[in-house]
């Protein structure tokens, strides 16, 4: 039964009964998970922990691109103009206003909000590959928008801007890289319960309410150009705070770093790991990071072609990404049990 169908009526708003798909992981795998990702910077050089750092980055923006299409059924190829706002927020305030860098990260997810929202209203007419288009031409203009002469003093222009990496506070006696790390993730799992929480409370149900069938929504009396609007503004703000995050441990921003392709690579990470599925967007994340130097390593001539092949039989074997695989686990598991 769809989320629109299961919508009820409640002191004159709509929700939806309990949702039944599964958004999270199991307790015990996700204190595994959790575990594994505190011990791991303790045993690796400050590259893989660097890696990871990014791993997390862009599993957050993934799983900000998730509530937006997974939650409201909305398509955005327009991800990277908000990463891109995100990073040069935070490089703005940190270079030329010197604030605290933990201090940009909540504004540059409420400036990020405002641009959703208010982008959010006019693509309210969209729908389908009609919005995709149009946020695809948002991404597109994004990178040339920053290198405006009126801008430049501010962001650098077509170089860009350098941004200094945080020490460990307290005198902890940890590298830049490894603080960094800790910081985004206490970040990342802080957001991850607000997505989860969010998707499980009343706006979250409406949101895939009208995923499932808009007009049904309506009629049901959910507000659908508020709670489009609000998607859109959350999954940018979200996307925003990665962008800060990206910004402070790359140490530099350009407009050429957040270009479509940015967009496009985010979009696929969401795919590989599940359109709906939280715990996917980290999947997907580790799909767009390590995939391509896995297939320069096996071709570095050919390694688009590689990329392609690998991304082909991903797409093949397992059309609904990461989710399929852990959905058929827990089925094995469950007649092992059984037996």
């Amino acid at each position: 039964m769809s989320a629109a169908e299961e919508v009820v009526a409640e002191g004159g708003q709509a929700v939806e009964a309990v949702p039944k798909r599964a958004m999270t992981l199991g307790t015990g795998t996700s204190l595994v998970v959790l575990a594994a990702l505190i011990i791991m910077p303790i045993f690796v050089k400050n590259f893989i922990i660097f890696q990871m750092t990014m791993l997390l980055i862009y599993g957050l923006a993934v799983l900000a691109l998730n509530i937006l299409t997974g939650g409201s059924g909305q398509f955005s190829l327009g991800q990277s103009a908000f990463y891109a706002v995100g990073a040069y927020t935070t490089a703005v305030l940190m270079e030329h206003f010197n604030i605290n860098y933990a201090l940009t990260l909540p504004i540059a997810g409420v400036v990020c909000f405002a641009f959703g929202f208010l982008f959010g209203q006019p693509a309210l007419r969209l729908s389908g590959v009609y919005l995709a288009l149009a946020t695809f031409a948002l991404a597109t203009a994004m990178p040339q928008l920053l290198k405006l002469n009126f801008l430049e003093h501010w962001t650098g222009g077509v170089q860009g801007l350098v941004v200094t990496k945080p020490d460990a506070p307290f005198g902890l006696p940890m590298s830049q890289d490894m603080w960094l790390y800790y910081f985004t993730l206490v970040v990342v799992i802080g957001i991850y319960l607000f997505a989860v929480n969010l998707l499980r409370s009343r706006s979250g149900r409406a949101f895939m309410a009208i995923r499932d069938n808009e007009i049904a929504a309506s009629a049901m009396g959910v507000d659908v150009a508020l709670y489009k609007t609000l998607a859109f503004g959350v999954s940018a703000a979200i996307t925003g705070i990665a962008g800060s995050l990206g910004a402070i441990a790359v140490q530099f921003v350009a407009p050429d770093s957040y270009t479509i392709t940015l967009a496009i690579s985010l979009f696929l990470g969401m795919v590989v790991g599940g359109v709906g599925w939280l715990p996917g967007s980290i999947v997907g994340a580790a799909f767009i990071i390590f995939v391509p130097n896995m297939a320069e390593g096996i071709s570095k001539g050919l390694s688009g072609a590689v990329f392609g092949v690998l991304l082909f039989l991903v797409i093949y074997l397992v059309p609904h990404g990461a989710r399929q695989v852990a959905m058929l686990g827990q089925q094995l598991a469950g007649k092992l049990r059984k037996n």
